[in-house]
């Protein structure tokens, strides 16, 4: 690295900038480090929780589903399901967090009353509750989602995040404390000659 540098105090003091750059980059990416890992952390345990979550909705959904289809037939369950015309939409948002952009879903509400769902009343009390089921497990299922959709966008960002340090701690900075110390030497060395040349001179004009 050393090699093709020009020992000279301008190219010293542009060196200087640049480690003083590279250490401020360097204490900015370690905070921006640390606060990933613990938005990192805090999703994990989120996604953890929304799991469990979701297996028990999931579960009481399914039980109140069989149950429907033991009072009702399986057609009739079919044809009332075909007859549902409202369609739920996401407004899929974007934030910031920590330099990372992830998706934000505003409120989700799928929850509906037994005529907004659209079959009116060729249904029944245990399709209404397995309704009821299947729409609140849809909107727990597409909360998890944006969290582990955030989550991963935040791990990417993070890996990337721990290379730029570790380059610049190991790496980067090392190396242009070295070329410094290459440079400062150099130049000391030089002056430590010029003094013996200046001395010699001295003598011989005497």
């Amino acid at each position: 690295m050393t090699q093709n540098i020009k020992p000279t105090r301008s190219e010293l003091m542009q060196l200087k900038i640049k480690i003083k750059l590279a250490k401020e980059g360097y204490n900015l990416l370690k905070k921006k480090r640390d606060g990933l890992i613990l938005d990192f952390l805090r999703i994990l345990k989120d996604i953890k929780n929304m799991r469990s979550i979701i297996q028990e909705h999931y579960l009481s959904a399914t039980d109140k589903i069989n149950m429907a289809r033991v009072i009702e037939s399986d057609l009739k369950i079919k044809s009332i399901a075909l007859s549902i015309a409202n369609q739920p939409e996401i407004q899929i948002e974007k934030k910031n967090v920590m330099g990372v952009v992830v998706p934000n879903i505003s409120k989700v509400d799928l929850q509906h009353t037994t005529l907004s769902r659209g079959y009116g009343l060729y249904g029944s009390a245990a399709i209404d509750e397995a309704a009821e089921g299947y729409e609140k497990l849809t909107e727990i299922i597409v909360h998890a989602a944006e969290i582990e959709a955030s989550m991963r966008k935040i791990l990417k960002e993070l890996e990337k995040t721990k290379r730029r340090v570790n380059a610049l701690e190991y790496s980067v900075i090392p190396g242009l404390e070295q070329t410094k110390s290459f440079i400062q030497f150099r130049l000391e060395e030089a002056e430590r000659e010029n003094i013996f040349r200046m001395k010699r001179m001295r003598k011989k004009s005497f």
